[in-house]
């Protein structure tokens, strides 16, 4: 009974896991888990919906987070969101065709004075323009097209 109740308490982490391993958290994962923790299906799904950092559709193999909290704002993030949908035909909350870019936009990622600044996975870039865009893209591209895991 006590470790039932420790793993309950643990649903988010197991949540996480999962999201980490598949990029998401597929329905029959959450059915899975809520079987091993005997909890309600539903108490999983809130925990899911509740936190922005999990999903319930596919994402992409690289997350982007353009922050647009007002250092960003003034310094151009909006422009940098523009190249950014324009680069990977694709629009915040949106996942490319191929699988590999999802896109999120955020009040703030805690790097003010780097702004415009985006992370991409675990990567700050800071300073990001519509020039240095590119090359940080085509370094995730080239990490895939090589076989690196980042």
């Amino acid at each position: 009974m006590h470790t039932e109740i420790l793993e309950k308490r643990h649903a988010l982490a197991y949540l996480q896991n999962i999201q980490k391993q598949f990029s998401y958290i597929p329905r029959e994962r959450i059915l899975q888990l809520a079987e091993r923790l005997a909890m309600p299906v539903s108490e999983l799904y809130a925990i899911a919906t509740f936190y922005k950092a999990l999903s319930l559709t596919p994402r992409g193999r690289h997350m982007i987070h353009v922050c647009d909290g007002t250092a960003c704002h003034i310094r151009g993030s909006v422009r940098l969101l523009d190249v950014i949908k324009r680069e990977l035909d694709i629009e915040p909350g949106g996942t490319t065709g191929d699988m590999l870019f999802s896109l999120e936009v955020v009040n703030c990622l805690g790097a003010c004075a780097l702004g415009p600044v985006m992370l991409v996975d675990d990567d700050y870039h800071g300073g990001v323009t519509a020039d240095t865009l590119p090359a940080i893209l085509a370094g995730y591209r080239k990490d895939v097209t090589e076989g690196a895991v980042k």
